[in-house]
């Protein structure tokens, strides 16, 4: 079969729905939003955006049909996820982190707990269901499998066997979600967690499900640079109980957050697609209309033409990259995590630059907050730090496949070739030297 890069008729379908629901009804919310200067109303501001995004099924096309979601593919989920991000990144981070609250049950949870939260969000044909992603702390956790018990994760979780309960004392500083849209709490937050104060990332790791309501938990908004429209918050636990069924993943905690964020990687890459996409679509507007000064459009200018065109380009293969890395982790049961990781940075960084030079195609104009480059600037910002932070934990992991995986060579993608994550993999660049 040769390789194709067309889209079926389903997916043409599922973009200019996509396409029709961000430029009609997200982008008046997301500018006035955006303005607030009250993060948590402007977090707020989204929810009648987020019940219309869920009757459209966005919010769970990518959970299997089996328990009620949409049953869409990853590459499905990215033609989505590009047209929401080109008009606001941050609205569709609300979606990205339901994911990762919730798809780690597919691969970690039991069968119980998966019946009651993904089934329980995908019952939800309202729009209030949120699931947290509590990873991050105020002190870094980008080191979460370090051998020392002092470095990664350090909220604990301690065994009350006698209540059959886990008493949580801690912080977790960025998760997103997880205040909920009233800040007490979403319906439910995936609390990575360490669970022996003597032991290290690799083996001391657990997740708990932290619900909606629970006592010895507050909530303080974060004031953030861009995506506004998405809500971060810092959680502080004090002696907060959680039942025991609760646990996921007890001594995987460090291959849950790798799978996870492998997931996560595709969605983050295309959402920097689309906003370069929407900073291109802007500056080559521009440029076939603004004359400068002179007496014939700016694309007539060398200079311009010759940048514009290296940003079509750039642009166009960060996409396909996108497209293959979902396509592997579809083909390979979520087995992308070099190749997703790769993906993630290769665009995050690339993307920055895009909408740089489409200011520079602008001029002093691109300042000017009545066009939409000073705010796509803003948001630009952001990718490379969040979703594991591409120097924190995405090009660590990749490097892990590459140093660990003898079988790992240049031809491994392109072959398509399966690779299994082990726990040999992680490490490297925690330590200056490995045992």
């Amino acid at each position: 079969m040769p390789v194709d890069f067309d889209l079926t008729p389903a997916q043409r379908a599922l973009k200019r729905t996509a396409r029709e629901f961000a430029r009609e009804i997200l982008r008046p919310a997301a500018e006035a939003a955006d303005a607030l200067p009250d993060p948590q109303a402007a977090f707020r501001a989204m929810k009648p955006i987020y019940a219309q995004a869920a009757k459209l099924g966005f919010t769970t096309m990518f959970l299997p049909e089996r328990y009620g979601g949409g049953g869409a593919s990853s590459v499905d989920f990215l033609v989505a996820i590009e047209e929401l991000c080109a008009v606001d990144p941050g609205f569709p981070t609300i979606l990205l982190v339901n994911g990762l609250g919730l798809m780690p049950l597919l691969w970690f949870g039991t069968e119980e707990q998966r019946e009651r939260w993904i089934g329980g969000f995908t019952a939800d044909t309202g729009g209030e269901f949120l699931a947290g992603w509590a990873v991050s702390e105020r002190g870094g956790t980008a080191n979460f499998d370090h051998p020392s018990p002092s470095a990664g994760v350090q909220l604990l979780a301690e065994h009350d066997r006698a209540h059959g309960e886990y008493v949580l004392n801690g912080e977790k500083h960025w998760p997103c979600n997880s205040g909920g849209w009233d800040l007490k709490g979403a319906d439910v937050s995936l609390c990575v967690v360490r669970t022996d104060r003597r032991r290290g990332g690799k083996e001391a790791l657990a997740a708990l499900l932290v619900e909606r309501g629970t006592p010895g938990i507050t909530y303080e908004v974060i004031d953030k640079l861009a995506h506004r429209t998405c809500q971060n918050v810092t959680m502080t636990f004090r002696d907060a109980r959680v039942p025991e069924e609760n646990l996921v993943a007890p001594g995987d905690g460090d291959l849950l957050i790798n799978r996870t964020f492998t997931w996560s990687g595709p969605v983050a890459a295309i959402a920097a697609v689309g906003v370069a996409r929407a900073a291109y679509d802007f500056a080559l507007k521009w440029a076939r209309t603004y004359t400068g000064g002179g007496t014939h459009p700016i694309i007539h200018h060398q200079a311009v033409g010759n940048l514009l065109t290296e940003i079509a380009g750039r642009i166009e293969a960060g996409r396909y990259l996108c497209w293959k890395a979902a396509h592997y982790m579809d083909t390979h049961d979520g087995g992308a995590h070099a190749l997703g990781a790769m993906n993630k940075t290769f665009c995050a960084d690339l993307m920055q630059s895009v909408v740089f030079d489409c200011m520079r195609v602008v001029g002093v104009n691109a300042l000017d907050r009545r066009f939409p480059l000073a705010k796509l600037y803003r948001e630009a910002a952001v990718f490379s730090l969040y979703d594991a932070g591409n120097l924190g934990m995405q090009r660590r992991r990749a490097w892990g496949v590459m140093a660990g995986d003898r079988a790992f060579t240049p031809d491994t993608f392109v072959d398509g070739e399966p690779l299994t994550f082990t726990k040999e993999m992680e490490g490297y660049g925690v330590l200056t030297e490995r045992g």
